[in-house]
């Protein structure tokens, strides 16, 4: 069985739903750091042909909380982060077959901060006809205290993987020796580039998958999702 464990991200780019696709179980880590300056709570869109930040505004915090202690801030605006969204892809030629996919995931109404990515990412599956089973890294039956690759290592046992796929750019991160001692091949996934039109002006890559679901239709994507090589 083909496992992956990866922290949960809103809206991210193409290459984490292709490794979701690649698995046969995807489990999505919430007892994890939460990390101010990672992709947990935001991501890139195009803007007037550039790359543009957009996030979730979180409740202030301790810096030293699990992505499932955080919760969404009492004032988040939904209506306003749509309209950021609709700004910037309504002359996209998918805008309105995925428009009702990001109102159902901006609108949920869930603060706290795992659940409503989780969510996201669930919702954004469906859409996109990934039937990989998801699973949250806290339900599995292994020593918590665990950290990176010994955690790792642990969640593969407990749930039976013998193929253990990370992004690529973990490879510094894990030992296939170490992997292969445990009875589980350790593979990396590596995307190939995707370009497609983006208003006719020059191609910004690896942009949240919104702007894929925006300019390009359901079986391309789907077709593209198998588009990377396990190395």
């Amino acid at each position: 069985m083909k496992v992956a464990i990866m922290q949960p991200y809103f809206f991210p780019y193409i290459g984490y739903f292709q490794l979701i696709a690649a698995v046969d179980m995807f489990i999505v880590y919430d007892n994890i750091k939460y990390t101010k300056k990672g992709w947990i709570s935001r991501n890139r869109m195009l803007q007037n042909g550039k790359d543009v930040v957009f996030s979730l505004p979180l409740k202030s915090d301790s810096d030293y909380l699990d992505v499932c202690e955080r919760r969404l801030s009492a004032d988040f605006n939904r209506d306003k982060l749509l309209n950021q969204f609709k700004a910037a892809y309504r002359r996209a030629p998918y805008f309105e077959l995925t428009l009702p996919l990001i109102e159902q995931i901006v609108r949920y109404e869930d603060t706290n901060l795992f659940r409503f990515l989780r969510h996201s990412i669930v919702k954004t599956c469906e859409h996109l006809g990934i039937v990989t089973e998801i699973r949250i890294s806290s339900d599995i039956a292994i020593d918590h205290r665990l950290k990176g690759q010994e955690k790792v290592l642990a969640i593969c046992e407990a749930v039976g993987a013998n193929i253990y796929v990370n992004a690529v750019g973990g490879m510094e991160l894990y030992s296939k020796e170490i992997f292969r001692e445990k009875g589980i091949d350790l593979k990396f996934i590596k995307p190939k580039p995707f370009e497609y039109e983006q208003f006719g002006s020059t191609f910004v890559p690896w942009l949240s998958i919104i702007d894929v679901m925006m300019f390009n239709p359901l079986p391309v994507i789907q077709g593209q999702l198998f588009q990377c090589d396990l190395i």
